[in-house]
C-alpha cells in the first residue's frame, strides 16, 4: 500500500442519485483476483462515471495516474521516499494479481482507481487493507475520491472485521476525508517512513 491521495459472482449496484440504489443482476467476478467483481455508476458532481474492475490491460495507464498523483505527495511530504514513486511496470501489473483494484474512466481516460486485500491480524482477525486511492489531479475536489473510498469499503468480504489505510503524515486534506468516513488516525501503530495509519471497526 503506499499513499493515500484522493488525487483511486459480484453484485453490479446501479446507479446511485441521492442515496437511491438500483440492484440489478450480478456480473462475472474479478477478471484477475477471482474475488466478486461489483459495478457501480454514479451520477454527481463530476459527471456520470462507474467503477470497474482493472484488468492487466490497464496496467500501463494506472503507473502513470500513480506517478502523477504520488508527485503531489512527495512535495506536501517533503520525501521522495514512497514506494508508488519508484514501481516499476512489472511490478503494477503483478499487484493487480494480489489485490483487487478497481478503476474509473471517464472519455476512456483513466482518472481514478482504489484497491483493496484481505489481510490476516496478529490475534487472527481479518482486515481490509485499503490502498492506492488516487484521483487525477486535474479532478480532485469534486467528490470523486469519497466516493471511490465508500465504494472500496462496500464490497470488502464479509469476514473483514475492520479496514486499515495509510497516508501521508502532512497529508492533511486526505486525512480529513477518511477521518469524515469514520476512520480514526493511530499514532500508536508502526507506519510507514512519513506516513500515518487509519483504521475503521466494520
Amino acid at each position: 500500500m503506499g499513499h493515500h491521495r484522493p488525487c483511486c459472482a459480484g453484485r453490479r449496484v446501479g446507479s446511485r442519485r441521492g442515496g437511491d440504489h438500483d440492484l440489478r443482476p450480478r456480473p462475472p467476478r474479478h477478471p484477475l483476483t477471482g474475488r466478486s467483481s461489483p459495478r457501480i455508476s454514479y451520477s454527481g458532481t463530476v459527471t456520470d462515471f462507474e467503477i470497474v474492475a482493472a484488468t492487466g490491460i490497464d496496467a500501463a495507464e494506472l503507473l502513470v495516474l500513480t506517478r502523477a498523483c504520488w508527485v503531489q505527495e512527495a512535495i506536501e511530504n517533503d520525501t521522495l521516499d514512497i514506494p508508488a514513486l519508484n514501481e516499476s511496470l512489472a511490478q503494477v501489473r503483478s499487484d493487480l494479481e494480489r489485490w483487487d483494484t478497481y478503476i474509473v474512466r471517464r472519455g476512456g481516460r483513466l482518472v481514478a482507481s482504489v484497491r483493496g486485500r484481505l489481510a490476516v491480524e496478529p490475534d487472527g482477525g481479518s482486515v481490509w487493507e485499503i490502498g492506492r486511492l488516487m484521483v487525477a489531479p486535474d479532478l480532485q475536489g469534486a467528490g470523486l475520491g469519497r466516493r471511490l473510498l465508500d465504494f472500496i469499503v462496500g464490497v470488502a468480504p464479509d469476514d473483514a472485521r475492520s479496514f486499515s489505510l495509510y497516508t501521508g503524515a502532512r497529508s492533511m486534506r486526505n486525512q480529513r476525508m477518511y477521518q469524515a468516513a469514520g476512520f480514526v488516525l493511530r499514532l500508536d501503530l508502526t507506519a510507514p517512513p512519513s506516513a500515518v495509519i487509519l483504521t475503521r471497526d466494520r
